[in-house]
Parts: structure tokens; C-alpha cells; sequence
């Protein structure tokens, strides 16, 4: 089993916080590929550039190791892999799976059909017209009304008809940025990703990069995606919610404990005072994803602490 775990350095970790859904991702995917004697793998999204806080990604690595999470092999670097996002677009472009696209989000918004699950379906506007315009163009992938189906390990089946749920998606923006659902699935290929462990907000995501697997002829990994922590109003704990810091905090057993709690694994109420090693050993031994629940959860949230 070789699971990556995908960490972002932008600009919402300007605080050098990471929020407690981060936790549970990371400690969720190093047990599954540490207790199958697999590889936990490290990836740092950091495309797009204007966004990148400079040293974040060192303070990341920091607050995982903090927590004893300890990452196989080095670190790749998304900005490091453009060259080869490119080939695979070009790739696709030989296979007449792309088309250019010049419309601006407001163009978009006062011609689409309908809304799908990310915002307005794009009509294919630049599907049959080669006249450019004045500035550089995206690049979108045709898609299309065949079923894309797949079982999760957690959420059960998922289905979607990419054509009308999601439209046409972008690969490339008209800066040059490759969008995050072609970088995932070429890492993860090249990588030799075989369980996706993520958070619950990415399951609509997962049938276009399926779909992206399947156009390239790319074997499909194995999802599992966790339940969310949600906060007293029901929100995603996010960017927003500062109280947990894993660079400051002096008692990341606490936190560990927690995060276990959370994914249903009842762990010894004693663990709490144990080394992080002892805490990750017993995580390891007995974790299971039967235990884990499907559906978000609230967490309470103070200075201090967070309290499922």
C-alpha cells in the first residue's frame, strides 16, 4: 500500500496553523499504509506560486513530526513537476480529449445550462470555435454522459455524469496553472498511489479524476474518504479556526488521542499520556476502517482543547 498525503503551503498557513481535519487526514493515512507495511508519502501543493508563503512548507513538515508522523522517501514538490503535467496534457491534447477556452467566469455564468456540483456547467462555448482572443486560454477536457462509477471504502458507491454534473473541467488555467485535478492524478500514477485517504469535501472530486485515469489509461487507486469535523454551527473546521496550533502546541499526545477518537477508534483513555510513539504504535495495531464513521461530526473547539 503506498498512500500520499497532500499538504498545501499557500496562503491560509500564513499563521503556521494547521486546523484539526489536517490531523485526521494524516493520522487516518499513515496508519492504513503503515499497518499494511506500505509507504506514507509527502506531496506539497504549491502551483500556484502567487499564493505561496515562502518557508511554510518547512514549518508543515515540522508540525508533523511533531506529532511522530514520519514521511517515506523525500518530499515532492508540485512546482518541481510542470514539465511533466505538460507532456500528460499534451498527451491528452493527441488524443482530441481537450479544446482551448477563452470565456471568462462571468461569460460562463450568463450562458450556462444549469448549476452543477462546483458552480455553473460550462456550455461549450469554445468547443467548435478556433478563433483566439486576446489573452492566453484555458484548457478544458471533454467530457461525457457515460455513468462514472466507483466504490468507496467508506461513503459507499458514488456515480456521476460528468457531462451534466460537473461540465467540461479545466486542466490548465489561462496563467499556466495546472488545476489540481490533473496534478493529483498524474502524481499519484507516477507515484504508485494505490489508497487515497482524504477528507469527505473531496468526494465530488473523485469521479473526474477516475475519469482522468481512465483517459490515460492509468490504473485507479482505492479511495477512502473520512467524515469531516465540523464546528458548533455545523462548518467545516478550517483555515478559520486557529486554536490548534501542531508547531506550538506542548501536549500533541492530547491532539493524537483526539484524532483517534474521532475516526472511532476508541483508544485507551491511558495513551493520552504516552509518548507519541507508543500512541502511533497502538494506532497502527488496531486501526480500522469498519470503525470509522461515514458521516461528519461535530467537535467542540476552546483555547485549549478540542473535545469530540
Amino acid at each position: 500500500m503506498l498512500v500520499a498525503l497532500r499538504l498545501a503551503r499557500r496562503g491560509h498557513f500564513t499563521s503556521a496553523r494547521c486546523h484539526f481535519g489536517s490531523l485526521v487526514t494524516a493520522v487516518a493515512s499513515y496508519c492504513l499504509a503503515k499497518q499494511h507495511h506500505g509507504q506514507w508519502l509527502i506531496r506539497i501543493d504549491d502551483l500556484d506560486q502567487p499564493r505561496v508563503v515562502a518557508g511554510m512548507a518547512d514549518k508543515i513538515l515540522h508540525q508533523l513530526d511533531t506529532f511522530g508522523l514520519h514521511w517515506d522517501g523525500s518530499v515532492a514538490y508540485q512546482s518541481n513537476r510542470t514539465k511533466r503535467y505538460a507532456e500528460v496534457v499534451d498527451c491528452l491534447d493527441q488524443l482530441n480529449l481537450t479544446y482551448p477556452c477563452w470565456c471568462s467566469r462571468k461569460e460562463i455564468l450568463a450562458s450556462a445550462p444549469h448549476f452543477g456540483i462546483d458552480g455553473p456547467i460550462y456550455p461549450r462555448t469554445c468547443l467548435n470555435n478556433a478563433s483566439a482572443k486576446d489573452k492566453n486560454p484555458a484548457l478544458r477536457l471533454k467530457t461525457t454522459r457515460t455513468a462514472t462509477i466507483y466504490q468507496d471504502s467508506l461513503q459507499g458507491t458514488v456515480q456521476q455524469i460528468l457531462a451534466t454534473d460537473v461540465g467540461d473541467f479545466t486542466l490548465c488555467r489561462g496563467d499556466g496553472v495546472f488545476s489540481y485535478q490533473l496534478a493529483v492524478v498524474v502524481d499519484d500514477h507516477d507515484s504508485g498511489i494505490t489508497h487515497v485517504v482524504r477528507g469527505r469535501d473531496l468526494l465530488a472530486s473523485t469521479p473526474r479524476q477516475i475519469y482522468l485515469f481512465n483517459c490515460l489509461g492509468f490504473s485507479v487507486p482505492c479511495y477512502t474518504h473520512l467524515p469531516l469535523a465540523l464546528d458548533s454551527s455545523g462548518e467545516k473546521i478550517s483555515k478559520r479556526h486557529h486554536q490548534v496550533s501542531f508547531c506550538d502546541t506542548k501536549t500533541p499526545q492530547y491532539y493524537l488521542h483526539q484524532a483517534l477518537t474521532f475516526l472511532g477508534q476508541s483508544p485507551p483513555l491511558d495513551l493520552i499520556n504516552q509518548p507519541t510513539e507508543t500512541i502511533l504504535k497502538w494506532a497502527i495495531d488496531h486501526f480500522s476502517i469498519q470503525n470509522i464513521p461515514a458521516k461528519d461530526q461535530l467537535i467542540k473547539l476552546d483555547n485549549d482543547h478540542i473535545s469530540t
